[in-house]
């Protein structure tokens, strides 16, 4: 896997004119002009136009037309769960419906009292999952353990649109701080959430295979949870037809407690949702490093 390097698709006066859109118009206003931004990002986004044209080709096994035609339903995919998310934290909320499957196993890694890890990807819209938690796990407190600050003006400025998210960040530091802040965390039986399918330089990984070819992943979110032996669950948010979200949650159920064990069950799961929702995984880069 190429090395991300925290770079992600969107611009703070995009972000201005859809919240402003959304707000005066609605939503099919803003999706309708999205039509016209997918294709843009299709012609002036080349790297990430080739890289998304070789998930749907070589990795996915799509034939040529359809592996194109499947790059612009990425791209469009990708903003409407950008514009769904302005919308439900502007009140808009009661326009969607929401799903909630493997929700006790949730119930069941917070009676342990141990605190637990929920591994997510660069996939669906976990952004939203406050929502899940606010309905069904009020007491629950989330952690969201990343590194991609780079666009602190574009959350800043969502933030003062939608409101502040109601899940605490600790920021992955050269001074492995944040190793205090997740000890702590783990100590008062709250939840860790880790976006397991990137890594950036000079993080240790592991070499595995993923969609039929090998890739890196980090070490950090397996080795915490195998070496600690902390419940861990995999969870993802995605969005299905009629403005319907789907919350996925799926226990880690080993035979061995190990780091690697955890990694091969999550790239299993993750796996699945890549193939069942080709379009809303969103990793734009050289995935596989194989055009370098």
């Amino acid at each position: 896997m190429a090395i991300w390097k925290g770079t992600s698709r969107g611009t703070l006066t995009g972000f201005k004119i859809y919240v402003w859109i959304i707000k005066t118009f609605g939503l099919y206003p803003a999706y309708f002009v999205l039509l016209f931004v997918a294709a843009y990002f299709i012609i002036f986004s080349f790297n990430s136009t080739k890289s998304t044209y070789y998930l749907f080709r070589k990795r996915l096994g799509y034939p040529p037309v359809a592996a194109a035609l499947n790059v612009y339903w990425s791209y469009f995919t990708f903003g409407r769960i950008q514009l769904d998310r302005i919308a439900i934290t502007s009140g808009l909320k009661k326009k969607f419906t929401f799903e909630f499957d493997g929700i006790e196993y949730i119930q069941n890694l917070l009676k342990q009292g141990k605190g637990g890890i929920l591994l997510t990807a660069h996939i669906g819209n976990f952004n939203l999952a406050k929502h899940f938690f606010e309905e069904r796990h009020a007491e629950a407190v989330v952690n969201l353990v990343i590194t991609d600050f780079e666009h602190r003006q574009i959350k800043s400025y969502l933030d003062s649109v939608t409101g502040k998210p109601d899940v605490k960040v600790i920021v992955l530091k050269d001074d492995l701080s944040h190793i205090f802040h997740m000890k702590k965390a783990l100590e008062n039986n709250e939840l860790l959430v880790f976006a397991a399918d990137r890594f950036l330089e000079n993080s240790k990984t592991y070499d595995v295979e993923f969609l039929g070819k090998k890739v890196k992943f980090p070490h950090g979110p397996f080795k915490l949870a195998g070496r600690n032996k902390i419940p861990v669950l995999f969870v993802h948010l995605m969005r299905e037809k009629n403005f319907h979200y789907h919350f996925f949650a799926r226990p880690y159920n080993p035979e061995k407690f190990t780091s690697k064990e955890i990694l091969k069950s999550y790239l299993e799961d993750l796996e699945k949702m890549v193939k069942k929702y080709p379009h809303q995984w969103y990793n734009y880069y050289d995935y596989w490093n194989d055009f370098s």
